[in-house]
């Protein structure tokens, strides 16, 4: 049948992910560093993708497709669900909910430097639970995972004090702003702090937060950090 699909200019994709996060039915998916159509059946032809791309690379076109096949998108969606959150017999020790103490920490010292600043766990994204006691009155970090490499005094300046979520939009395969929201609606945090690299790919990271604060009805202060490649934070609002 001719009906309207989107389309992907890969000369204009900087490969960011905010099409594929922005992207419900899951029809869009990174390949390669850029976004591509999966399969033309998961396509509505409504174009959440497309105000989300920050590069304009996402168009409308009129072309043979197969017809959106609702059944579909939601079997591939129950399948990436059960795939990102498996059942293992007795809880798999690696997401079992913890909270620290930081460690060298007093109500009359602060952390010396090099102390882990990191308060609970789990702490990626995908692996953290909708509702726990650290979300409730905190500052919430989202960090981008290569962030703690590349800045020396990420514990010290960004962790300390906060709940922390880690995640990197281009190799995790599920949309984070639809956790986020549900993190941040049901829960009484009372900030987000994004810190990002300078790569065009972090902005997927950047702009699920930003979706997420959004949906989630609330008004929250907002802030992003951004880190060069070298280690230096190149702004921070």
């Amino acid at each position: 049948m001719i009906r309207k699909i989107i389309v992907i200019d890969e000369e204009k994709c900087n490969g960011c992910g905010a099409c594929a996060a922005a992207c419900h039915e899951g029809a869009i998916g990174m390949m390669n560093g850029k976004a591509k159509l999966l399969r033309d059946d998961y396509c509505d032809g409504l174009g959440d993708c497309l105000p989300a791309c920050p590069a304009n690379a996402i168009s409308f076109t009129h072309r043979e497709a197969a017809a959106y096949d609702e059944k579909a998108v939601q079997a591939n969606k129950l399948a990436a669900q059960q795939a990102a959150h498996p059942r293992h017999a007795g809880g798999c020790p690696g997401t079992r909910m913890r909270q620290m103490r930081q460690r060298n920490h007093t109500e009359d010292a602060p952390p010396i430097f090099g102390a882990s600043q990191l308060s609970q766990w789990p702490c990626q994204i995908r692996l953290v639970p909708e509702h726990a006691p650290y979300f409730q009155g905190t500052s919430l970090l989202i960090a981008a995972d290569c962030t703690a490499y590349a800045y020396a005094a990420m514990h010290q300046t960004f962790l300390r004090g906060k709940t922390t979520l880690i995640g990197c939009p281009k190799l995790d395969d599920v949309n984070y702003a639809e956790k986020l929201t549900r993190i941040l609606r049901n829960n009484d945090i009372q900030d987000v702090t994004v810190v990002r690299m300078e790569v065009p790919c972090c902005g997927g990271l950047e702009h699920a937060a930003r979706e997420a604060v959004q949906n989630s009805g609330k008004a929250l202060p907002f802030h992003v950090a951004t880190i060069s490649i070298d280690g230096i934070i190149l702004n921070q609002t």
